[in-house]
């Protein structure tokens, strides 16, 4: 059984996240989506824990069901900690079952307020002891380092992150199986550490509202859609399982080089260790970006490709595609009428951004269907993320509009000539 899997989001109980993610709202754009197993998220939060178990149909397997669409119990937590300066990490813990749940929450409500956010923050706990705490409340539960690149709350970040596993969770390094790679960065860049090697690299849309589902997520061939079937896949690393990831263009990610949004300075890992990470207008210390942090850690150069690594294929948002070739913004009455033309035509998102050129151009025309195509190709243009603010794709890369946002990135990279 073929099934795209979504592990990482957030419900309606996080902050800064939309009154639609709750179980139906949740359900309703996985399958517009073309996700098939997806997380609950915030299985923390007592309010949102209530609501599933009211709402999902266990199906015997450790998953659970809504309205045709499988859901797996997740959530995200955060430790900050002091360990040789002040640590701050993300992690997704998927569960088996609502029983093991209940018991971790009783555990974790000891540490911190569950309630004041879906994703709980524990204070003076670290990521080693988060997870001894996790494993030996169940060893069915299953931990994932969350975006583990970006420069906060992640373990190899570069404003409070470490610079191996090991030193991160010492003894607790063994219950590690995955790690999620993140919107700013892809799995060729994590192939740059040979001590990653072992591990799967997942990829997830850390969604905080349902139009944003499966922006990253994870293909599968499963025997059977069950919890266990999908621990092995990722513990045991089975290409035959575990086929494939959707993945951002790292480029688009908000972290993926340096810079300093106030002086909207964007700069490469090069061009920012000429300025010594400092911003060459304000003089202030450069949000430090991932790949700047991969470079840093790497013991291989780019496009080393290990043996036993599993593949991955960048797409880029439906929406983002239609918006420029059609000049309007997303969300605009125009962008979304083709939208869900597309939709009703190819049943949802993946197949639409995986339909053939002619197909597609039946339903919305030429140029529609080659910023589809072009996309799956590669043929795109990058302007990257630096800071919080989000790169900018284009699928019609030769087009004068981006090759003038082009020029201008680099008048601003360079600024710090005349600093």
């Amino acid at each position: 059984m073929r099934i795209v899997a979504d592990l990482h989001l957030h419900s309606k109980y996080s902050r800064a996240t939309s009154p639609e993610m709750d179980v139906p709202g949740i359900a309703k754009w996985a399958k517009i989506k073309g996700i098939g197993l997806v997380g609950t998220g915030d299985f923390t939060h007592p309010q949102h824990l209530k609501e599933l178990k009211r709402a999902l149909k266990p199906l015997g397997n450790g998953l659970f069901e809504f309205e045709g669409v499988r859901f797996i119990l997740s959530a995200e937590v955060s430790n900050i900690f002091q360990h040789n300066g002040l640590k701050k990490t993300h992690h997704v813990i998927l569960a088996p079952g609502f029983e093991e749940t209940e018991q971790l929450n009783d555990k974790l409500a000891k540490w911190g307020n569950l309630e004041s956010d879906g994703r709980p923050t524990f204070g003076s706990r670290s990521a080693s002891e988060l997870v001894e705490l996790v494993m030996e409340t169940s060893k069915d539960f299953f931990i994932i380092p969350a975006h583990v690149w970006t420069p906060w709350f992640s373990i190899f970040g570069a404003n409070s992150g470490f610079d191996s596993m090991r030193e991160c969770y010492g003894d607790m390094e063994k219950h590690i199986h995955a790690l999620e790679t993140g919107l700013s960065s892809d799995p060729a860049m994590n192939w740059r550490l040979s001590s990653l090697d072992k591990y799967s690299l997942v990829s997830n849309s850390d969604a905080h509202s349902p139009a944003k589902l499966g922006r990253e997520a994870n293909v599968f061939e499963l025997e059977e859609a069950s919890y266990r079937e999908l621990i092995d896949a990722l513990k045991t690393k089975n290409p035959k399982k575990f086929l494939l990831t959707y993945e951002f263009y790292p480029e688009e990610g908000k972290y993926h080089f340096d810079g300093h949004r106030g002086c909207s300075i964007r700069l490469s890992p090069a061009e920012a260790k000429k300025h010594n990470n400092i911003c060459p207008v304000c003089r202030k210390e450069l949000t430090i970006g991932v790949m700047h942090r991969v470079d840093e850690l790497a013991d291989r150069e780019p496009g080393f490709i290990p043996k036993n690594s599993i593949p991955f294929e960048n797409l880029v948002p439906l929406s983002e595609i239609l918006s420029e070739a059609i000049g309007k913004g997303a969300g605009t009455k125009k962008v979304d009428e083709e939208y869900w033309k597309l939709i009703k035509r190819f049943g949802n998102e993946l197949e639409v951004l995986h339909a053939g050129e002619e197909a597609a151009a039946s339903v919305s025309g030429e140029r529609i269907a080659r910023g589809i195509a072009n996309v799956r190709t590669g043929k795109v243009r990058v302007l990257p993320g630096y800071d919080g603010v989000y790169g900018t794709v284009s699928v019609f890369g030769n087009e004068k509009k981006f090759e003038e946002e082009t020029s201008s990135s680099s008048k601003q990279s360079s600024l710090g000539d005349f600093g």
